[in-house]
């Protein structure tokens, strides 16, 4: 039975290499006491696009040490060092990074991850935007936190009175029915308790799946046949490897596709929760708006 005493030598060599790995890990994790270089200003890791843009926002962006994947905006940030992306972090490189703060989304990091570098001794606040009005609370609290308040402060009341602006212009218009392309493989749209449906409620469109339980409901084109479409809104991502939406030239019959009302704004901008975005919604009620008045003007 030699085999088998070689078999159990080698497990019991690679226990005690992981063992060792780990108590290093341990060792080293902890962020360190010294101080902080040059401006004494926090090192971080920003773990999100929408995280790394309202730092920049806000004036912090070259503080950021670390990111994950797709954080491209502004263009600085593309020279950012990833480490790791929505599935899973690289902790060894955290640990090397050695941050002063960890900025994380909630809903879009891995919390397992999250949860074992909060073992490890690293400070971590969330981000979790869920309205527009969350970026502008979200603003404040970064820059407060990456010591840049009063920028902060101002970026985020600019952001309000821009945002009260947009509201109050297309309050009282007449709505138009939209369908709202989230994905097309499979069709999925946007209901109630989603990002896009305040994009909607904002430019006076409506929405027929509004009330689906679901906030992001996979559809069939039957059911969307059975509703009066005016217009579509497809909104398409540079970072999208097909970047082919549904094809509803295939579906004259629908009134949005017969009156060639179909939208395609940058999804990067209007998905994305930050400052950009009230810049895209802008951008979107007034295309929404153009369609409506050629509807009232029976054009």
């Amino acid at each position: 039975m030699k085999w088998y005493g070689i078999l159990i030598r080698k497990a019991s060599l690679v226990i005690t290499l992981a063992a060792a790995l780990l108590t290093a890990v341990s060792a080293t994790a902890r962020p360190q006491e010294g101080p902080r270089e040059n401006t004494g200003l926090p090192r971080i890791i920003a773990l999100a696009p929408h995280i790394v843009e309202m730092l920049y926002d806000v004036g912090a962006g070259g503080q950021i040490i670390g990111t994950t994947d797709f954080a491209d905006y502004p263009e600085q940030a593309k020279d950012i060092p990833s480490i790791g992306n929505y599935v899973r972090l690289q902790l060894e490189k955290v640990i090397t990074l050695q941050p002063d703060l960890i900025i994380a989304w909630k809903s879009g990091n891995p919390s397992d991850d999250l949860a074992r570098l909060r073992q490890l001794g690293f400070e971590i606040v969330y981000s979790e935007p869920k309205t527009f009005s969350d970026i502008a609370k979200e603003l404040r609290r970064f820059a407060d936190l990456s010591g840049h308040s009063e920028q902060g402060q101002q970026v985020a009341d600019d952001f309000l009175k821009q945002l009260e602006k947009i509201k109050e212009s297309y309050r009282d218009k007449q709505s138009v029915t939209a369908f709202y392309e989230l994905w097309s493989r499979p069709l999925t749209t946007v209901a109630k308790g989603s990002w896009p449906q305040q994009h909607l409620n904002i430019c006076g469109a409506k929405n027929p799946f509004e009330q689906v339980s679901s906030p992001y409901p996979q559809v069939n084109i039957e059911q969307v046949l059975k509703t009066q479409i005016q217009l579509i809104i497809q909104p398409l991502s540079q970072n999208q490897k097909d970047r082919e939406g549904f094809n509803w030239r295939d579906w004259p019959t629908i009134q949005a596709v017969k009156e060639n009302n179909i939208l395609t704004p940058d999804a990067d901008a209007l998905h994305r929760m930050t400052r950009r975005s009230l810049q895209a919604l802008d951008k979107l009620c007034s295309d929404i708006d153009k369609v409506r008045r050629s509807y009232l003007s029976g054009i």
